[in-house]
């Protein structure tokens, strides 16, 4: 703490309070675009911010939505501006707080989250920011969001009455860049993991999706001792070369077709009763759906002391219940809900597991639109699902070449759990005037 600056200087006591309906401009939240999902966009100039995408550790762009300009103009008064602050409010995700990227925008966001913009004069909005994010304030908004009915839900009216503490101006900016600053290094983390992943994608892809090494020996572009790309040398003679007919079209001779459950065991979730949650983190963790998940691994929000369906450290996790196919990696043992199913190969290969789930995502995603209220898959349908089955030793070939990139990414991944941690504990100290800052320094 510099010498200047007494913790009798900072507290809390000190600084004035003022709720956030006196202090922002706008606080607000969208609405999904007519047509709903179905005019979602590949590639669109506007994007369409949904609770998936807003976490307290930052904004996660995976399953960012695009829209057009048409229906971005139908939704201009929920336009996000640079600098707003985004809160998740309602479902399981209620309370997630964040702010967006330059390059995300222009934006718009949707019926589940709120706009916060504060008035800069006032409050700069990176402190706010961490304000809301402090665990002192996600346990009254959550309190808040679980008063109402069935459904976890957070109201203007809240949010607006929500009171912050404002010490001056540069302090409040100094706060939020010493936050920021651990905040960044999770981000680089998060961004080398995406390239770590993209990686042993393109290999998984290329090898057991496109055919690729067996298409360059048919078409005379590999030759003995030439390297392709993502493929040594020496494996040059384990490929085929020559592509043989199947029910999923062409595949490598030698290779087969086989209902997944005859090659994955599968565990579908069951949610255990209610008075077994708790999110002081007794017994294991808890995971209920796709709110949960992240980049590669879920979000740890719940605990269960009696669960009833347990999937293993490493496991594939995927959300059967709407959106059906999303994605996350076990980071530990864990207990895992009605709307999601834990898989792994039978040989015991957690990264291929992994790549191979994703490559059928499409074909999961088709239970999103089976005309319910809600989409979902069963397990008959899961385990009968056709996929395409290599050879035993590429397996274990594509397990040892990708592990050591998904290791890498798990280290990464405890390396930013550690500095969020540290933020966590110095965001309260921070904004609540015990620890003060000085020069951007504390």
């Amino acid at each position: 703490m510099a010498d200047d600056m007494t913790t009798e200087q900072h507290r809390k006591a000190d600084w004035p309070s003022k709720s956030l309906g006196d202090v922002c401009v706008k606080i607000g939240s969208g609405a999904t675009p007519r047509g709903g999902k179905d005019v979602y966009l590949q590639d669109g100039p506007y994007s369409l911010i949904r609770s998936q995408n807003v976490y307290n550790d930052g904004f996660h762009r995976e399953g960012l939505a695009l829209i057009g300009e048409c229906h971005a103009n139908e939704l201009r008064n929920v336009e996000v501006l640079e600098g707003d602050v985004l809160l998740n409010i309602t479902g399981d995700s209620v309370a997630r707080v964040c702010q967006i990227p330059s390059d995300v925008l222009p934006a718009r966001v949707n019926q589940h989250v709120a706009i916060i913009r504060p008035d800069s004069a006032n409050l700069d909005p990176g402190y706010l920011r961490y304000c809301l994010m402090s665990s002192e304030m996600q346990a009254l908004l959550l309190s808040w969001a679980g008063s109402g009915g069935t459904r976890n839900a957070l109201t203007k009216g809240m949010i607006e009455s929500l009171e912050v503490s404002l010490p001056p101006l540069p302090e409040q900016r100094a706060i939020a860049h010493v936050l920021g600053t651990l905040d960044d290094k999770i981000e680089l983390n998060r961004q080398m993991n995406r390239t770590l992943e993209e990686i042993a994608r393109a290999i998984f892809k290329s090898w057991f999706v496109d055919f690729d090494p067996v298409r360059a020996k048919m078409d005379g572009r590999w030759r003995r001792g030439q390297s392709l790309p993502g493929l040594p040398a020496d494996l040059y003679d384990l490929f085929p070369d020559r592509l043989i007919p199947s029910e999923l079209g062409d595949i490598p001779e030698g290779w087969g077709v086989k209902e997944l459950g005859e090659r994955f065991n599968l565990t579908m979730g069951q949610s255990p009763p209610g008075s077994t949650y708790n999110d002081e983190g007794d017994g294991l963790p808890f995971f209920q759906g796709s709110s949960d998940f992240g980049f590669r691994y879920p979000d740890n929000r719940r605990f269960c002391t009696a669960p009833t369906r347990i999937a293993q450290a490493d496991d594939t996790l995927v959300s059967v219940r709407a959106p059906v196919g999303a994605m996350n990696m076990a980071w530990e043992r864990c207990c895992i809900g009605r709307g999601v199913a834990s898989l792994r190969h039978k040989r015991g290969a957690s990264s291929y597991t992994y790549y191979a789930i994703s490559a059928i995502r499409q074909e999961l995603e088709q239970y999103d639109h089976t005309g319910t209220v809600f989409g979902a898959i069963t397990r008959k349908q899961f385990e009968t699902l056709p996929i395409t089955e290599p050879e035993p030793r590429f397996v274990d070939i594509f397990e040892s070449l990708t592990l050591s990139l998904d290791k890498h990414i798990r280290s990464n991944t405890a390396e930013s759990r550690t500095l969020a941690a540290q933020r966590d504990a110095l965001l309260p100290k921070l904004v609540s005037g015990e620890v003060g800052v000085e020069n951007n320094r504390i």
